[in-house]
């Protein structure tokens, strides 16, 4: 670590426009977010090509790699919070041996869930919410995804480590290196290799690997902090800060993957195209996401470095800004999405009628009410940044859980599949009143106790 490159960039986040510093840290991690989310849809996409059974396969086994994203998340900002808070505070030692706690400690989670995958591979697709006829495209591609777990989780931690330090340029090479190299692969085993699903999943893993290795030699370039053996020295207070800092995201994708199975097994009910529409559509809103939470990813480590710092005016500044462009560009997404959802759904698998009927309205409805995430969104991570656990959760679990959940089973029980289609924008005014609520609250209240403890000394 270069001491001299700390300082200045310790005085770069603190002192320069933020409104510069956030779209300089924002537009790496939005590319990297964009490609990756790219890539998932290229293997919906190719596979798509081959029967619905095999898009609906893609669709069970996402349940699983939300799962597992989950947790690298929880690891990744659960560490990634406290060292860009650390680095705001000059305390360089602590994030080093935050960063390897977050990194090893999400591997050793990652060799479980590969070897509890390998071991119960069929119970967990059916709980995924495969049918008979889904099964064994899904146990092909699920088998591959399994063996590149640990990779695939380590990456996301360092991706977020890197990108909480302010090196988004760094981890948007390494992410986008596996996501170009899986593009390039998909068709190869796919199509060229005769291996259908499967090959998408052997693409996925050996892509994710390269991003692994990437990552890992670029992580203590320049001013980053290394990932280092040496530094593995897990402490109860590491994994409290991880459990504070991380319990907001694991919230957030570990609701997502039960929405998911949630959302598989209803859609079974009506059939394999129901489940596949379910599938590509929310492959669809993922690419939307995809650039919105990139966009808060440059966000977060200004925030991160300037609360630290206790220069809490910046990180008003900072949110609000990111609130107007996350809006503005969840607004076109919306009108986009709606008014070409029939083109979009189409390209992945228009051959099949009633597939195409399903994701049409069910695209249509996630759009209606898209353009309340860009507030949602940078709210959930600036509650995430500052360390409000409960409330950054609440957010984070709400528009796929808390209202989401019970939203489906119930209009489901009253309306059928068309009440599985209006569930989401129902849920997504719910989680914009709360996520109004707690983060005008704590902006509001920050750095009040601080002012008073001043005051009193």
């Amino acid at each position: 670590m270069n001491k001299q490159a700390q300082e200045e960039k310790h005085q770069l986040m603190t002192t320069a426009p933020v409104e510069k510093l956030v779209l300089k840290m924002a537009l790496p991690s939005m590319i990297s977010m964009m490609i990756s989310s790219i890539y998932n849809m290229v293997d919906t996409l190719y596979v798509g090509r081959l029967s619905t059974q095999a898009a609906g396969a893609v669709g069970v086994v996402f349940s699983y790699m939300s799962l597992i994203q989950a947790f690298a998340f929880f690891f990744g900002h659960g560490s990634a919070n406290f060292i860009s808070r650390s680095l705001g505070a000059k305390n360089t030692d602590g994030a080093a041996k935050m960063a390897a706690t977050g990194f090893f400690s999400c591997f050793i989670a990652g060799l479980f869930f590969m070897s509890t995958g390998l071991i119960f591979m069929d119970p967990l697709l059916y709980l995924f919410g495969s049918t008979e006829t889904i099964l064994p495209d899904a146990q092909g591609y699920f088998f591959y995804i399994l063996l590149g777990t640990p990779f695939i989780m380590t990456s996301f931690v360092m991706n977020n480590q890197m990108r909480l330090q302010g090196n988004a340029h760094m981890s948007m090479i390494g992410m986008s290196a596996g996501a170009i190299l899986n593009i390039i692969l998909d068709p190869v085993f796919i199509f060229a290799f005769d291996m259908g699903v499967a090959g998408a999943g052997l693409a996925t893993a050996i892509s994710q690997f390269v991003s692994f290795i990437v990552l890992i030699r670029l992580s203590g370039s320049r001013d980053g902090i290394p990932i280092r053996l040496a530094n593995f020295r897990p402490r109860l207070n590491h994994y409290k800060q991880i459990i504070s800092g991380g319990t907001p995201s694991l919230a957030r994708q570990g609701i997502t993957s039960v929405s998911n199975i949630v959302l598989n097994q209803l859609a079974g009910l009506y059939g394999d195209p129901a489940i596949a529409a379910f599938s590509i559509t929310a492959r669809v809103m993922m690419l939307a996401n995809s650039a919105l939470i990139g966009f808060g990813q440059g966000f977060q480590p200004v925030c991160g470095f300037n609360f630290g710092a206790k220069l809490y005016g910046r990180v008003r500044k900072a949110f609000w800004f990111s609130v107007k462009v996350g809006t503005a560009y969840s607004l076109v997404c919306a009108v986009v999405g709606f008014a070409f959802a029939p083109q979009i759904i189409a390209v992945f698998r228009g051959s099949d009628p009633e597939l195409l009927e399903i994701g049409v309205a069910a695209l249509r409805a996630q759009s209606l009410l898209f353009v309340l995430n860009g507030y949602i969104m940078i709210t959930s991570m600036y509650l995430q940044t500052i360390n409000k656990t409960f409330e950054a959760s609440v957010v984070a679990m709400a528009r796929q859980g808390i209202f989401f959940i019970p939203i489906v089973y119930l209009l489901n029980f009253i309306m059928g599949l068309k009440g599985m289609i209006a569930s989401q924008p129902l849920a997504d005014v719910l989680t914009f009143i709360i996520s109004l609520i707690f983060g005008i609250k704590c902006l509001n209240s920050m750095g009040i106790n601080d002012a008073v403890m001043q005051k009193i000394e």
